[in-house]
């Protein structure tokens, strides 16, 4: 079963299933076939995006439950339309409200989950054996304890006594509630007000298979796996048969009873073993399926993973999936809309702004040490312990230290160039090993002491250690502990550090893109296309997700910016201001990209309150990015003084200058204003990709109109619907008709977008760079696509045929044998087109209305 394209919802408490349902008749004539849930298991109370589960055997009773999932199948069956739901096998909420956490917390290594979760009961600290470290103090444990941050506290539901820490629940281990009759009483004498209630509530606390500590020791002393270095999401077992029967049991289920028509599994990195995972799930999935026959339904599901591949990385055979939910091709479609002649320029202008001539990977190793050493240091002993005790294992390496192990294992961590590898019992792949030994090569050649000739020995030993086909038990843990901690690290380091202190450009700064590749060829991106034809025709083909950093109409303005490069820079020169006084120069300079980039379209500066709620959704992203970049402030440590200068900046833009001249604001504003149209041309050009390149196309809520949103949360913003629907009666919205248009072309043609070829075709003229072409064909049906590349501003300021004309001059495409005897029909304009003598089209003609163009044929 292949959706005809999907539409990605965020639920939360405010948007329901049954408003979700509310929308279906608008998402059928928009021409969805499917829609595409956030996490819709119970989550932790008052979650706003469902991935902090804690019960993944019932649905949300805050979204409606299970009585309002089938209310939004029935509307959607009543429009031959289907349901895809996000799951979350990698971790649940370390929380009071999950039963399973709840037990671990009471009874430790004996409760009967105790090995569901990925919790190392005897780590190398003997305070933690037998005990889960609980980083969730504001403050250290003894001034928590005096300050009445930990209390014995009665639940009166459950008739017993709990610990509330920092406003978290806890229980309490059997055999350790106080006994006295009365429920007041032992609270009294649990007083942290005294020094005796403190000392009896020290003991209390030391009785648990949990020790409460301050949140900072997270990073050095966690004894579980953690979502990232979340210490309120916890790590799951679900290689584990029972984990896994466990936590499927309920998306099983409503499968086979035909609600749901497949699944997105988030983070599957995450996962010790994603491609075995990802066959039981199929398999799981398939073997429940027999019921939806008897209902009209296809068996097979639709099965697509949250997935991150590297410059070059491809799934493998191995891989029993439908394809990734898109940020992959998000990359591509991105990449081919920067000129490669810019990359240079603007680098070399960053450079020097930064005084940093540092190539952007040194820069992003020195990242990933960082997460390391700061941010994954208890994970990363966590493994070195696990290698010391391979090492201990044989005679040849026991005399390898600690220290050595550590030592060579963080600098070929640092050098890692892939999220991870998959290696198992019958050893890694012929793509890994070479990932590894390119790792390892980097690693002797990383800026800093030299490694010594046996830690070039060692560093060859932790790579035979950790490529598979593993004998000793330890080894296998190591292997484990090594494939699930390259993910966070690469994640952090990459989306979620360099990114927000590498901006040469910041359309290039997303989701799935490396900072190495700037742009992407015609020939580079039709590869790519075909490639997917080929392994993964049904994968997803993402242009905006919920975690995307700048919406994908803000990357496409911002890259027009790489068509007139030195304008760009001539422009923001100007608007930088003084060098030396903070904000630092760069960041200001990825302020003013994103001033120019998220400008909304219909914004006027003389608009009082339209500008200022605009500026509180940058100043909001600004207070993200300085933290996130943990150069200046972070998260931990947040330096507010610099962040007040952060806005002080943004104040002063505002403010018209000493010599006359209007506000700087004002004049981004302008300048904005002027690229804005050429940013559209991209945005269309990207849109048609998306939506006729082999690949299920996926919308992101909302996003049908222009988006120029920011990170979280401004991408996750309610959806004005009304608008919307509006706007699709009365064919009031260029992006919105152009979706509209080729999604119900898709509908009409389902073999031709779903199987057909795709046939890159070639291009001759003087503008023969500036245009993409290719055809879909099956059988006698044919699709002819012809999107314009790096060219928009010139196209922009066309204002009829008569100048696309001149512009496009002899431009042409050829078409081949069989194709070229075909009458052409533009499913805009019902226009109807032939080659010429030379089997040609001519762009003059295939681009005389539109900026894009699909014919038929």
């Amino acid at each position: 079963m292949t959706p005809r394209a999907t539409a990605r919802l965020q639920l939360h408490g405010t948007f329901t299933l049954d408003d979700v349902a509310s929308q279906v008749p608008y998402y059928a004539q928009l021409g969805i076939s499917h829609l595409y849930l956030s996490p819709v298991t119970q989550a932790r109370p008052g979650s706003t995006h469902g991935y902090d589960v804690v019960d993944h055997g019932q649905l949300s009773a805050e979204l409606g439950g299970e009585p309002a999932l089938r209310r939004l199948v029935t509307a959607l069956r009543s429009h031959e339309m289907g349901l895809i739901i996000d799951i979350v096998p990698n971790h649940m909420a370390a929380d009071y409200a999950n039963p399973w956490w709840r037990d671990v917390l009471a009874q430790g290594p004996d409760s009967r989950y105790a090995d569901w979760f990925d919790i190392d009961w005897k780590p190398a600290d003997p305070a933690l054996h037998g005990k889960v470290l609980l980083p969730q103090l504001s403050q250290q444990y003894g001034t928590s304890l005096r300050t009445g941050e930990i209390q014995l506290a009665y639940d009166a539901g459950a008739h017993e006594f709990v610990i509330d820490a920092a406003g978290a629940r806890l229980p309490l281990a059997a055999g350790t509630q106080p006994t006295q009759r009365s429920p007041g009483n032992p609270r009294d004498s649990h007083d942290p007000d005294t020094e005796a209630g403190r000392t009896r509530l020290h003991q209390l606390l030391e009785q648990q298979h949990y020790r409460l500590a301050w949140w900072r020791t997270a990073a050095d002393q966690i004894n579980w796996r953690r979502f990232f270095e979340i210490s309120g999401l916890t790590g799951m077992r679900v290689e584990q048969p029972e984990v896994f029967d466990a936590i499927h049991a309920l998306v099983l289920r409503l499968y086979a009873e035909g609600l749901v028509d497949g699944v997105r599994v988030d983070h599957v990195d995450g996962l010790a073993d994603p491609i075995d995972y990802c066959r039981r799930l199929r398999t799981a999935l398939r073997d429940s399926g027999d019921a939806r026959l008897l209902a009209g339904l296809p068996r097979d599901p639709y099965l697509v993973v949250e997935k991150i591949l590297g410059p070059g990385e491809a799934l493998d055979e191995r891989w029993e999936i439908d394809g990734t939910t898109g940020y992959d091709f998000m990359d591509q479609a991105g990449a081919l809309l920067h000129d490669p002649a810019a990359a240079s320029v603007l680098t070399q202008a960053w450079q020097v702004l930064v005084n940093d001539a540092r190539p952007v990977r040194e820069q992003l190793e020195a990242a990933r040490l960082r997460m390391l050493t700061r941010h994954f240091a208890a994970e990363r002993r966590a493994l070195v312990q696990a290698l010391l005790r391979v090492a201990r294992s044989e005679p040849d390496t026991r005399d390898w230290s600690e220290d050595a192990i550590d030592r060579v294992l963080t600098r070929w961590l640092a050098a890692f160039p892939v999220y991870r590898t998959y290696a198992g019992p019958h050893g890694r792949n012929a793509a890994d090993q070479a990932c590894c030994q390119a790792a390892a090569t980097r690693a002797r050649q990383l800026p800093g002491t030299a490694l010594s000739h046996a830690d070039n020995e060692l560093l060859d030993q932790v790579n035979r250690w950790l490529a598979g086909d593993a004998q000793h038990p330890a080894q296998r843990l190591a292997l484990r502990r090594f494939q699930q901690l390259t993910p966070p690290v690469a994640a952090k380091a990459l989306e979620d550090t360099l990114f927000y202190r590498y901006g040469p450009l910041l359309s290039r700064n997303e989701v799935g893109a490396s900072p190495e590749q700037f742009a992407l060829s015609v020939a580079e991106f039709h590869r790519a296309c075909a490639a997917r034809a080929r392994r993964f025709p049904a994968a997803m083909l993402a242009t905006a997700t919920h975690d995307h950093k700048r919406g994908e109409d803000v990357r496409a303005r911002l890259a027009v910016l790489t068509e007139i490069p030195l304008e760009w820079l001539r422009q923001v020169q100007q608007w930088l201001g003084a060098p030396g006084t903070p904000p630092a120069a760069t960041d200001r300079y990825m302020l003013l990209q994103t001033l120019v980039g998220a400008w909304p379209l219909d914004l006027q500066p003389g608009d009082t309150d339209g500008v200022a709620a605009f500026l509180a959704r940058v100043q909001t992203w600004q207070g993200k990015a300085l933290r996130e970049a943990k150069q200046h402030s972070n998260w931990t440590e947040p330096d507010l003084d610099y962040e007040a200068a952060g806005k002080t900046y943004l104040d002063k833009l505002q403010q018209a200058g000493d010599d006359g001249h209007p506000p700087a604001l004002a004049r981004i504003a302008g300048f904005a204003q002027r690229i804005a149209p050429a940013g559209l041309v991209n945005s269309l050009a990207q849109t048609t990709l998306r939506l006729t390149v082999p690949g299920v196309p996926d919308l992101y809520q909302g996003t049908e109109f222009w988006d120029f949103s920011l990170v979280d949360p401004d991408n996750r913003q309610p959806v004005d619907y009304a608008a919307r629907a509006a706007a699709l009666s009365q064919a009031g919205h260029a992006k919105q008709q152009l979706i509209q248009r080729l999604l119900h072309l898709r509908a009409a043609h389902p073999l031709l977008f779903d199987h057909g070829s795709y046939l890159p075709l070639s291009v001759h003229g003087a503008q023969a760079a500036h245009v993409v072409a290719f055809a879909r064909c099956h059988d006698d049906q044919h699709a002819l696509v012809v999107v314009p590349h790096l060219c928009a501003m010139r196209l922009s300021g066309q204002q009829n045929a008569e100048q696309a004309a001149a512009f496009w001059a002899d431009t042409r495409i050829r078409l081949p044998a069989g194709l070229c005897r075909q009458a052409w029909r533009n499913t805009q304009t019902h226009q109807s087109l032939r080659t010429d003598t030379r089997d040609c089209l001519a762009l003059a003609q295939l681009l005389q209305d539109a900026p894009v163009s699909v014919w038929m044929a």
